[in-house]
Formats: structure tokens, C-alpha cells, sequence
């Protein structure tokens, strides 16, 4: 393997870890907006929800996760036809899925867009670090195309919980 980071975070293209969804033992999801404010929107809501599911130590590494995951989506996969005028339209969409050691958090976009990691070596840089980022704080990640008339994809990050404590 070479010395580049990028290979190692090549995009994984595959459907949803392998989780029973007939076992979710907790499930939130919430509409969000085509417009930046609804990043704050999205975090208020993974905030309220983790803090009822008890997710431990957990806790920030996901809402950061919850973060990057909606400011990607609304930063890259809108058209550019979306904008004020699309408002009321709900093109994106955070699921939180919980079971009992895992949660997962995935974010529905209308885009057919690649999520790839951006090779930057200024670690100062405001932007281009998000899958880095949650590549480092979630247990993995990936994505995968919407199936049927849904149009888009789906990008996940999954975390391990302790159940111990």
C-alpha cells in the first residue's frame, strides 16, 4: 500500500452493514431542507434523540458525524436549482438507526455523485476534510445508490456502542 491516505479511504460502495433491520431497537429520522441552516437543524435533532437512546461516550464522535454527513449532502449533492425557491422541498434526510451495539447514521441526497474524500495537505482548510473526518471518528463507513424512483444515495456511518457501561 502506497504512502498515499487517499487509498485507504477509498469510497465503499455497498449497501448498509450487515445489520438485522427486523432487530433495530431504536429509529429516528427527520426531513431536512435545502438550505445551510438546516446543518443546526440536523444536529439539534441527532442531539435530542442520542440523548434518549443513552449512547455513552459516543455521544460527540456522532453528532460530529451527523455534521459532516448533512453538510456534504447540502453542499454537494443539490442541484443547483435548488435554493430559496425550493425550501419547503425536503431533499435530504437523516436516519438514525440504533441497535443494541450499534447505531447507524445515514443521509439521503437527491445526488448520483461519488462521495470521495479530497486529498488536501492543508489541514487548515475550512472544507474538503468532511469524509476524512468521518472516516476517523465513526467505526466505518460507505454509501450506495437509492434503488426504485427514489432518485440519490444514501451515504452511512457506523458506530460501535458499549453496552458494558
Amino acid at each position: 500500500m502506497g504512502t498515499n491516505g487517499s487509498t485507504m479511504l477509498k469510497p465503499v460502495r455497498q449497501g448498509l452493514p450487515p445489520l438485522d433491520p427486523a432487530a433495530v431497537s431504536s429509529a429516528a429520522s427527520c426531513a431536512l431542507p435545502a438550505r445551510y441552516e438546516a446543518v443546526r437543524e440536523a444536529r439539534r435533532f441527532a442531539r435530542d434523540t442520542l440523548v434518549q437512546w443513552d449512547v455513552g461516550e459516543r455521544f460527540d464522535d456522532i453528532c460530529l458525524v451527523v455534521s459532516e454527513l448533512v453538510t456534504n449532502a447540502l453542499r454537494h449533492a443539490l442541484p443547483a436549482e435548488y435554493g430559496c425557491a425550493h425550501e419547503h422541498t425536503a431533499s435530504v434526510r437523516l436516519h438514525l438507526m440504533r441497535w443494541a451495539e450499534r447505531l447507524v447514521c445515514a443521509v439521503r441526497d437527491p445526488s448520483h455523485e461519488t462521495p470521495v474524500p479530497r486529498d488536501s495537505d492543508d489541514f487548515s482548510a475550512e472544507s474538503g476534510r468532511g469524509l476524512f473526518l468521518v472516516d476517523s471518528f465513526a467505526d466505518g463507513w460507505g454509501w450506495h445508490p437509492l434503488a426504485g424512483s427514489l432518485e440519490g444515495k444514501v451515504v452511512w456511518a457506523m458506530f460501535r456502542l458499549d453496552t458494558a457501561a
